[in-house]
C-alpha cells in the first residue's frame, strides 16, 4: 500500500453535485428528466435548473449563465471528461439503460471494470456521462492488497436479465 505524502481526506468524503453549462435549458431539463429520470427540484427562469434523485436538494445543476446558445467544447480541449451517476443496484442500472434506449438515446460504450459496471453517453451539450453500479467492495478484484481495475465488455444480456420479474415461491396453506 502506498503511503501518501499528505494528509488524506476522510474516508467518508464523497463528490457532491455536478453543475453543467448548457446551451438550451429546456432541452437539457427534458433530457435529464425524461431520459435519465431525475426530478426537477427548482428552476430559476431561463437561467438555471436543479434536479435530483430522492428529494435531495440537487445532484445536477444546469445553467446558461455563460453558455446560452453555445456549442460544445471542441474535441481535444481540456475540461470535464465525464461525471458518474451511481445507481444503488444492478437492476437500477438496467432500468436506466432501458429508459435511455426507450427514449431513443445512443450510448457511446459500456464496460465492466471489475469494481463496477459502466455505460457511457453524452448529453446534447457534449457533457460526458457514466451510468454506473458498484460491486460490493469485497468482490473487487485484487492482487494481494492492490486493487486491480480492468476494462472488459459489459454483459448486456446479464444486465438486462435484471429486469425480469422476480419470482417468489408460492406458499401453500397447511404445508
Amino acid at each position: 500500500m502506498v503511503t501518501p505524502a499528505h494528509d488524506s481526506v476522510p474516508a467518508g468524503t464523497h463528490i457532491g453535485h455536478v453543475h453543467l453549462k448548457v446551451a438550451d435549458l429546456d432541452r437539457a431539463v427534458r433530457f435529464y428528466q425524461e431520459a435519465l429520470g431525475f426530478d426537477l427540484i427548482t428552476r430559476f427562469g431561463e437561467q438555471a435548473a436543479f434536479l435530483s434523485a430522492g428529494g435531495y436538494h440537487h445532484h445536477i445543476g444546469l445553467n446558461t449563465w455563460e453558455s446560452k446558445g453555445g456549442s460544445p467544447p471542441p474535441f481535444g480541449a481540456t475540461g470535464l471528461y465525464h461525471f458518474a451517476i451511481n445507481y444503488p443496484t444492478r437492476r437500477d442500472l438496467a432500468v436506466a439503460l432501458k429508459r435511455l434506449l426507450d427514449w431513443g438515446w445512443r450510448i457511446d460504450g459500456a464496460s465492466d471494470h471489475g469494481t463496477h459496471e459502466a455505460i457511457y453517453l453524452h448529453d446534447q451539450d457534449g457533457n460526458g456521462i457514466e451510468l454506473a453500479w458498484d460491486r460490493d467492495p469485497v468482490a473487487w478484484p485484487r492482487e494481494g492488497e492492490r486493487l486491480v481495475m480492468y476494462t472488459r465488455a459489459l454483459d448486456f444480456e446479464g444486465l438486462m436479465a435484471e429486469l425480469a420479474p422476480q419470482i417468489t415461491p408460492a406458499v401453500t396453506a397447511g404445508a
